[in-house]
């Protein structure tokens, strides 16, 4: 349905030729990186109209499903390796860690039946408005991810570490591309399309990428 460029991944391999174009660096032009701040900004203002007017329904839903906060945050891996707090509406139940840290699966046990919904329509996501209006993040852009999957990551994908030259995204071409990734083989996927995303960065991209989700909300096709 929406067109991007060339096929749509990147090779993960060590010894690739193509290399990744920062947003961050000189051969990214001012112009670039100005406009694509700008467009962070003013989605973010007109995001935080919607946040405003469904935070007191989505909290309702929140507490009525299962005990907890609204709100979870966590620390995430933004750009140049800097650790931030990011936000999200809970959608899992408040011990879905007791066992130790890992991956979010498919049908996974630990999501609550709201937490299903807000998933599949990325409204968990819709607090990290307040990241982007910050400077941590961008609309755009590879997901985050927490430090120790970074490091177990970064051991077993060569060129995961490229991920954090750009900031880090609300949504990504991974994301409207590929699903959960709760194997080293389905992370290497998402990196091949975070890859791409990072050198063939553009304004218009960022626009495809956004009608995609915007698609997939509608749908309820999400994670």
């Amino acid at each position: 349905m929406f067109a991007a460029p060339a096929a749509g991944v990147c090779n993960c391999d060590r010894d690739c030729d193509c290399v990744c174009h920062s947003t961050h660096k000189p051969d990214v032009s001012l112009r670039y990186r100005y406009c694509h701040r700008i467009f962070d900004l003013v989605f973010s203002l007109l995001g935080l109209v919607f946040l405003f007017v469904l935070f007191p329904l989505i909290g309702l839903c929140i507490r009525v499903d299962s005990p907890g906060p609204v709100l979870y945050r966590q620390q995430r891996v933004g750009c140049a390796g800097r650790i931030f707090w990011i936000y999200k509406f809970r959608s899992m139940y408040c011990d879905a860690e007791r066992l130790g840290e890992r991956w979010t699966q498919h049908r996974d046990a630990r999501v609550t039946r709201i937490g299903r919904w807000l998933r599949a329509t990325h409204l968990d996501e819709l607090p990290q408005i307040i990241n982007i209006l910050r400077g941590e993040m961008s609309v755009i852009g590879p997901r985050p991810e927490r430090e120790p999957f970074v490091s177990r990551l970064e051991q077993a994908l060569p060129r995961f570490h490229q991920r954090l030259t750009v900031l880090p995204g609300l949504t990504g071409w991974a994301q409207v591309r590929a699903r959960y990734a709760d194997t080293i083989e389905a992370a290497e996927l998402k990196l091949q399309h975070d890859l791409f995303y990072i050198e063939h960065w553009s304004l218009w991209f960022d626009l495809v990428i956004l009608c995609a989700t915007v698609y997939e909300v509608v749908r309820c096709k999400g994670r």
